[in-house]
């Protein structure tokens, strides 16, 4: 599967990203938070796909996951809406095409995939979530599994940071249908919308907490200040995330699913 750097529906693909792709991994992939929540997600994926397994990675960035997988012997085509972040990716060497999160479905005449991958809030910048779920459920074998990684609507994190920093609105901006951040549209669906979405074609697995206990990003100078305490709310963050309602109090939480 070698399809570098192409796209489907050129015309209709701009995006905002495009301007973030450059300084992506130092802003956040290479932090003290980003590499702590990367093995959160990546502890995980070892558990979901063996070597062999052909996965599609839904909002690839910039291909940082699907490099982890393919050197575990996972086939991987990435995916991203932005061409910045398309030629990051294949400067890394993954296989990689411009195409939108909702016209996923247009990818099922490549499958079926064992799984699908969407890590670190992709989702919460897709409009049409019916139609990622929609398109997932087209190229997703039965049997076959997705990890969901999706920026949630209630973090008390978030208020306790913004509200001591003297921002009220941002503290809350969580709780608006649509916020705008850099130009994009951003959405946080609850767990609830999420699993009604995914309810007539997958069943949940697992649900579990990313960012209940670690700091959100924008908190990474005080988290390269204090890398032991960061370790440690890790560590606990690990034994607690599948707690009865530690995912709907995260950053992020993360759906584990199977195709029926």
């Amino acid at each position: 599967m070698r399809r570098r750097g192409g796209a489907l529906n050129q015309g209709a693909l701009a995006s905002p990203f495009d301007t973030l792709a450059g300084d992506y991994d130092e802003t956040f992939t290479d932090s003290a938070i980003g590499n702590v929540m990367r093995a959160a997600v990546w502890r995980r994926l070892a558990t979901l796909w063996p070597a062999g397994s052909r996965v599609v990675d839904v909002n690839c960035g910039t291909g940082v996951d699907a490099a982890w997988l393919r050197e575990r012997g996972v086939e991987v085509l990435a995916t991203d809406a932005s061409a910045g972040m398309i030629d990051v990716a294949v400067r890394r060497g993954i296989d990689a095409i411009q195409v939108r999160a909702e016209d996923l479905g247009e990818l099922a005449a490549l499958g079926p995939f064992d799984g699908v991958l969407s890590d670190f809030g992709g989702l919460n910048c897709v409009a049409d979530l019916g139609a990622f779920v929609d398109g997932m459920a087209s190229c997703v074998r039965p049997g076959g599994t997705a990890l969901l990684c999706v920026m949630g609507p209630t973090v008390p994190w978030e208020w306790f940071w913004y509200l001591l920093h003297g921002e009220p609105r941002t503290a809350f901006r969580r709780f608006s249908s649509v916020t705008n951040w850099r130009g994009i549209e951003i959405r946080y669906p609850s767990i609830g919308t999420m699993r009604r979405l995914t309810g007539p074609t997958f069943d949940v697995t697992r649900t579990w907490a990313l960012g209940a206990l670690i700091p959100p990003s924008y908190a990474e100078a005080w988290a390269a200040r204090h890398p032991r305490l960061l370790a440690s709310l890790a560590g606990v963050e690990r034994r607690i995330e599948c707690w009865p309602g530690a995912a709907h109090l995260a950053d992020h939480y993360v759906l584990e699913l199977v195709r029926r």
